[in-house]
Parts: C-alpha cells; sequence; structure tokens
C-alpha cells in the first residue's frame, strides 16, 4: 500500500475516535466560542488601533490562538496512547511511521478547522463582517498552522516520558508566543521595546495576514509575507516533527 493509503488508514481510525468522544468535542469547541462572546464586546467601540471593527481584529486573533492552543496540545492524546502499548503495536505494522503522523495530523487539521468555522459563525452573529473569500483564505492559513504544529507536537510527544513534562514543556514556549504575536490586541498598541521584539514570532504575521483578509485585503505585502511566512513554518514544523517521530527511541 502507498504512503497515501496508510495515511487515509491512521486518519479514519484517529477521526473515529474523535467522533466517539462527545465530552472533548463538546468542551473543545465550547471554550473558544465562550472566550470570543465573553471577550469580544469588550472591545466594541474602542480604538484599538486598527482599520475596520473590532471584530475584524479580534476573530482572526482567536482563530490563530484555537490553533496554537489546539495544535500544540495534541501530543498528549499520543502520550497516551504510547502509555497503553498501542503506539507501539501500530509501529510494528506495515503501515509507515510517516503515515502515523500524517494520519493523526490530518485528523487534527480537519478537527481544528471545524472549531474555527464555528468560531467564524459566532463572530458574525456578533457583528463581524468579513468578505467570504477573506474568511476561506483565513480558514486555510488556520488549516496550516494546525498541521506545522500539531505534527510538531506528535515529534515531541515521542520523546517525552509523561503528560507533565510535556506540559511544561509547550506551556513555556506557547505564552510568550501567543502573548507576542498580538492574537487579542494589535501589536501596534505595543510600547516600541516591544513591538520589536514581536516581530521575530512568526505568528504575528500570520495573524497580521488573515487580519487583513478578514478587510478584503487579498494582494498587499501584510498578506504576502504572513503568507509566506506560515509556509516557511510549516515545511519546518513538518520536517521537525516528521524527523522526531521517526527517530523516536523504541
Amino acid at each position: 500500500m502507498t504512503l497515501l493509503a496508510h495515511t487515509g488508514i491512521v486518519f479514519g481510525r484517529a477521526l473515529r475516535a474523535t467522533l466517539r468522544s462527545k465530552t472533548n468535542l463538546f468542551f473543545g469547541m465550547l471554550q473558544p466560542l465562550l472566550f470570543l462572546a465573553l471577550f469580544g464586546p469588550l472591545l466594541t467601540g474602542l480604538d484599538i488601533g486598527v482599520s475596520g471593527s473590532s471584530w475584524q481584529a479580534l476573530v482572526p486573533g482567536v482563530l490563530i490562538q484555537l490553533t496554537l492552543l489546539g495544535g500544540s496540545y495534541v501530543g498528549l492524546g499520543l502520550l497516551m496512547d504510547r502509555s497503553l502499548g498501542v503506539v507501539d503495536r501500530m509501529r510494528v505494522t506495515p503501515v509507515t511511521p510517516l503515515a502515523l503522523l500524517l494520519g493523526r495530523t490530518l485528523r487534527d487539521v480537519v478537527q481544528l478547522v471545524a472549531q474555527a468555522v464555528l468560531l467564524v459563525l459566532l463572530g458574525l452573529a456578533l457583528g463581524l463582517r468579513a468578505p467570504l473569500p477573506g474568511v476561506l483564505l483565513g480558514l486555510l492559513f488556520v488549516a496550516v498552522v494546525a498541521a506545522a504544529l500539531s505534527a510538531l507536537s506528535y515529534g515531541l510527544a515521542m520523546h517525552l516520558r509523561t503528560g507533565q513534562e510535556f506540559a511544561a514543556v509547550v506551556n513555556t514556549a506557547g505564552m510568550p508566543l501567543m502573548l507576542l504575536a498580538g492574537l487579542l490586541l494589535p501589536m501596534s498598541l505595543a510600547p516600541g521595546w516591544l513591538d520589536g521584539i514581536s516581530r521575530a514570532v512568526p505568528f504575528r504575521y500570520t495573524v497580521d495576514a488573515v487580519r487583513q483578509v478578514f478587510l478584503g485585503h487579498y494582494a498587499n505585502g501584510t498578506v504576502a509575507v504572513g503568507a509566506a511566512v506560515t509556509l516557511a513554518l510549516a515545511a519546518l514544523c513538518l520536517l521537525a516533527g516528521a524527523r522526531l517521530f521517526r527517530n523516536a527511541p523504541a
């Protein structure tokens, strides 16, 4: 069988397991929806230093926040499977290690994009106005970031022994990345030194690009730079995740 067929088998198994976990699906979707509903109205009518409405700035940020958190923590599920011996049993089958990684990653992309669609729909109900092509491009950014972070998360999980170790690493790396990316408020509001530091964070360029496409701007420098940085980050994360996954100790 080909890599594509192996990936499809792993994806189907992972997706069925996700759909059976009703509690995980419910609370995974509820948290970002509540965040948008309870935090978004606080910014209504405020000047946050960007063109368009506050919803056109906040919803793209929450989309990337959802993807960053959701993609980064998927490795916890792999750690659980490792402790139960599921990963070891699958690694001795004819399925290639890369398919084991890609199948799970594809499941995560589907789940996170579905959650992102619900966020956009809630945003529209609360006052967001964005063109359909811009929303679709924003979801494409979500899919690329989800694939990158999920693959890296799985690779990392194959080299750590406990969930506590994994959570410590992800929390330490993820918190400053979220704060410096300007997910909730644009970094144009930050003092110069903080704005300068944030330019080293790739997610800043991603969220800036998504904000632009939600405004209907598709062919400007911000979108081009955001797309280039996001694709480069995805390539690096996928390569690193595949290497870590393949070279994991037995």
